[in-house]
C-alpha cells in the first residue's frame, strides 16, 4: 500500500518515520508510516477506512520498547498535545491516553485525591499504563482503574471497565490493535501536602535505585513468582555485562543501557544473554517486560 492509498486524515501521517528519537533506548528503524491523530473521531475514522491487513501499533513515551532495526510496517500511533489532558472531579480522574504519569498525579495532588502517586515513577502514557497494568511501590492500574476507553483497529470506540481488561502482571486483555484514548482513574480524599511528600519519597526512591539519566527502557524482565528479576540477573553474574554498546547497568541490573550507539539488535541480544545465563544459573526463565516490536 502506497502513501496515496492511505485514508484521508485531518491529523499528521508521516513516511518512513524515525522512531529511535522517540524511544528511551534512542535505538531502532523507522515507522513505515506515522500517524498522530488531531482527536478520537480522526483516529476511529481512520483505522474504519485502513485496510485491514495494515497493522496498527500504538507508541506512547517509547520508554519500554526496543525498536528493532528494520522498523515497524504499517501505521504507528502516537497520541500528542490534544490527548494529553487531565481532569479532576470529586474523587476521579479523567486522563487523555497521551497524558504522563506526572501529568496525573500532580493533578491528582491539586485537587486532592491520593492513591495515584505510584503513577509518577512509571515514565510512560496513560495508554501505555492501561494496557500492561503499569504498577510500583505497590500499587498498578487494575487498583484505581474505572474504565477505558478504546478505538479499536476496524475504528470501533468501546468502553471497557476493569473486569474487561482481565488484568495480571504486566498484562490485560486489551485485544491487539486497540489504542487507549482516555482512562477514568478512581482515588481517595487527600492532604496536597502528603500526597506530594509521598511523590517525593517516589522520586528519590527511583532516582536512587535506577540509571534514570541513560539511554535505557525501564525494567527489563518481570518478576518470576516468588524472586525478583534484578536479583537473579546479579546472581547470574551479568552485572554490567555488554554487548557492543548495549551493557547491563551496573546500577540497577534489569535495566539495560545503550552507552553510545548500540544498534536495536546488540541491546535486544543482550537481554538474551542474560536470560540464558538466568535459566543456567537458577532453572528460571525471565520473560521480557520490554516490548519488541518490528523487523530484525
Amino acid at each position: 500500500m502506497t502513501i496515496a492509498a492511505l485514508p484521508a486524515t485531518t491529523g499528521r501521517l508521516t513516511a518512513n518515520a524515525p522512531l529511535a528519537p522517540l524511544v528511551w533506548f534512542k535505538a531502532g528503524g523507522a515507522a513505515q508510516w506515522l500517524f498522530e491523530p488531531v482527536d478520537v473521531g480522526d483516529l476511529s475514522t481512520f483505522l474504519r477506512a485502513l485496510d485491514p491487513a495494515v497493522p496498527v501499533m500504538g507508541l506512547g513515551l517509547g520508554s519500554n520498547l526496543i525498536v528493532r532495526d528494520g522498523g515497524v510496517p504499517g501505521v504507528v500511533v502516537r497520541l500528542g498535545k490534544p490527548f494529553a489532558k487531565v481532569s479532576a472531579d470529586g474523587g476521579t480522574l479523567t486522563c487523555g491516553g497521551g497524558a504522563s504519569g506526572i501529568l496525573v498525579s500532580s493533578t491528582a495532588r491539586d485537587a486532592g485525591i491520593a492513591g495515584v502517586e505510584f503513577l509518577r515513577s512509571i515514565p510512560g502514557t496513560v495508554g501505555g499504563f492501561v494496557r500492561m497494568n503499569g504498577g510500583a511501590y505497590g500499587r498498578e492500574v487494575a487498583d484505581v482503574l474505572v474504565a477505558a476507553e478504546a478505538v479499536l483497529r476496524d475504528g470501533t470506540r468501546v468502553t471497557l471497565s476493569r473486569d474487561d481488561l482481565n488484568y495480571r502482571y504486566r498484562h490485560s486483555d486489551l485485544p491487539g490493535g486497540a489504542i487507549v484514548v482516555s482512562a477514568t482513574f478512581r482515588g481517595e480524599a487527600g492532604d496536597p501536602s502528603a500526597i506530594q511528600s509521598e511523590m517525593d519519597r517516589i522520586a528519590a526512591a527511583r532516582e536512587a535505585s535506577q540509571p534514570l539519566r541513560s539511554k535505557t527502557g525501564g525494567s527489563t524482565f518481570k518478576n518470576p513468582d516468588g524472586h525478583k528479576a534484578w536479583a537473579l540477573v546479579d546472581a547470574a553474574g551479568c552485572r554490567g555485562l555488554r554487548r557492543g554498546n548495549a551493557q547491563v547497568s551496573e546500577k540497577h541490573c534489569n535495566f539495560l543501557l545503550n552507552t553510545g550507539n548500540a544498534t536495536s539488535a546488540d541491546i535486544e541480544a543482550l537481554g538474551e544473554d542474560v536470560r540464558a545465563k538466568v535459566l543456567a544459573q537458577s532453572g528460571v526463565t525471565l520473560e521480557w517486560e520490554i516490548q519488541r516490536v518490528g523487523v530484525a
